[in-house]
């Protein structure tokens, strides 16, 4: 069976059409591929990777190539479900504006 990825316009239209769209948080090949078989519309690597996965105490330490990694994990599993990745912390501000 050939499987149609979600992409952002599926999405845009699974909401127009008043549809539930299943989101879960991701952040290795396993459980990727459990989420994907299961029929999750999308996937979300987040920065709460720094708590459930790092152990850290906050996510505040969570890094770009944290998640870069965790995404390189996930994505290759994925074979209909859309990869979101989160911004960490401060990630998005401007240089020198911190």
């Amino acid at each position: 069976d050939v499987v149609k990825p979600v992409n952002v316009a599926e999405l845009r239209r699974m909401r127009a059409a008043g549809e539930k769209i299943a989101c879960l948080t991701c952040y290795d090949a396993s459980f990727a591929l459990i989420e994907d078989r299961a029929g999750v519309d999308f996937v979300l690597v987040g920065d709460s990777l720094g708590m459930v996965i790092h152990g850290r105490s906050t996510t505040t330490a969570v890094t770009v190539d944290d998640i870069v990694y965790h995404c390189r994990a996930v994505k290759d599993s994925l074979k209909r479900a859309y990869l979101v990745a989160d911004l960490p912390f401060l990630s998005y501000a401007a240089r020198g504006r911190v």
